[in-house]
């Protein structure tokens, strides 16, 4: 190796090398030589792009796409940040934000979409009322680009970053949904988000129906208005939807389980060592107020806060479940600064059910399954409604029983 080539691998690996040492920081140390092999393999691969390749390689963006691939491996919310990305980041009033938030700036819009990854970005949920949702989006859709930029190669964080700009600005997508050979271009117009969207009503004769269409700020106090308003107007049992809520803090479903729930566990945080570093999460003494029987709806766009919520709810024995499966989203992420301005989103932690569970990557299982039907773009939804359907079916039989 010449000396130029070691002095380029020892100046481009040093970003690499700070996230080695990050992973052996947060986790336990290695027992093994396999993760210096890999380094090894690097540092040969960067010799042969450096002395070998058609053309003298651009090392800068060469060592991005490296960085973002170390992320990218990890899971659909962790994810490596650019220089600009941490100014956005660091922004004022940013600095709490999980990545999805993706602030930058403050006064900010938003399309209401909540993002993974699955090779392209891919949709969560569309927020009730927003622009994503009047234009039809919705779980599953896979957002190919933005404002022309491919996202093959975003971040989650990147992606929502993008979506995010002053309120009645607009942006566009690029979206498949079934055929890949048939993207839509889909114009959008940034609102303010809202903050928590809580809705309810009475479902003949006696059944208290909740829409929680995000845990953003306020929802516990309306969530709790909304219980009372019903059981004023003869509530026995409550439907709770939670279908396509994917939006808010997770210590906010907390929040909201602590209503429902006298007394156990609520969550259990666990680190990288599950079994020596878990952390329940409890009910306190006088929570729990509501006491009516719950049914919760819940499909593969119910994520985030929702799904703790659910889960608390569940494990706990107050709440039956109708509908899919949960989409699997309990990661906590943390910001750690890296050399040169640069960042990391990583996982470091997740949420377990009461039970100790995982909910990452697996999600919650239904009581009683029953799927979403769906719809093409421009597609009228059914004029039944399914899953709701099923959950009156259940109580109203449990009633009688």
């Amino acid at each position: 190796m010449t000396t130029r080539t070691r002095l380029s691998v020892l100046l481009i690996s040093t970003p690499v090398l700070a996230f080695i040492v990050i992973g052996g920081l947060l986790g336990k140390a290695s027992t093994g030589d396999a993760e210096f092999q890999h380094l090894r393999v690097f540092q040969d691969v960067v010799s042969l792009i450096l002395n070998n390749y058609v053309e003298e390689a651009k090392m800068d963006k060469v060592m991005e796409g490296a960085m973002r691939g170390l992320a990218d491996g990890l899971d659909p919310d962790s994810a490596y940040l650019t220089p600009e990305d941490m100014k956005a980041v660091e922004a004022p009033g940013c600095a709490s934000l999980v990545p999805t938030a993706a602030c930058a700036g403050s006064p900010a819009g938003d399309v209401g979409l909540e993002l993974t990854r699955q090779y392209y970005l891919r949709v969560i949920a569309a927020r009730d009322g927003s622009p994503a949702a009047k234009a039809g989006l919705h779980t599953g859709d896979y957002v190919r680009a933005i404002d022309g930029k491919p996202t093959r190669d975003l971040s989650v964080f990147e992606g929502a970053r993008l979506l995010r700009g002053a309120p009645g600005t607009r942006v566009q997508l690029t979206v498949i949904r079934g055929n890949a050979a048939e993207p839509r271009q889909i114009d959008l117009v940034r609102e303010t988000a809202p903050g928590a969207v809580v809705t309810g009503k009475m479902l003949p004769p006696d059944v208290g129906y909740i829409r929680i269409a995000s845990f953003g700020t306020g929802v516990v106090d309306r969530l709790k208005s909304q219980v009372n308003d019903l059981t004023k107007s003869g509530a026995t049992s409550l439907i709770i939807d939670l279908r396509h809520t994917a939006e808010g803090p997770f210590e906010t479903g907390l929040d909201a389980a602590r209503l429902f729930v006298p007394s156990g566990t609520l969550a259990i945080k666990a680190a990288r060592d599950e079994t020596a570093s878990r952390e329940p999460i409890t009910a306190a003494a006088g929570e729990g107020a509501v006491k009516l029987p719950v049914t919760l709806l819940v499909t593969t766009g119910t994520s985030g806060a929702a799904e703790l919520f659910a889960a608390a709810l569940d494990g706990n024995k107050r709440a039956d479940l109708v509908g899919e499966r949960t989409l699997g989203r309990a990661g906590i992420q943390k910001l750690v600064r890296l050399p040169e301005g640069r960042g990391l989103w990583l996982t470091y932690a997740r949420y377990l059910t009461p039970t100790g569970e995982a909910i990452q990557g697996k999600g919650l299982a239904p009581d009683q399954e029953v799927d979403e039907p769906e719809t093409d773009f421009g597609e009228a939804p059914p004029a039944k409604d399914a899953i709701l359907d099923a959950a009156l079916d259940r109580i109203h039989k449990k009633a009688a029983a």
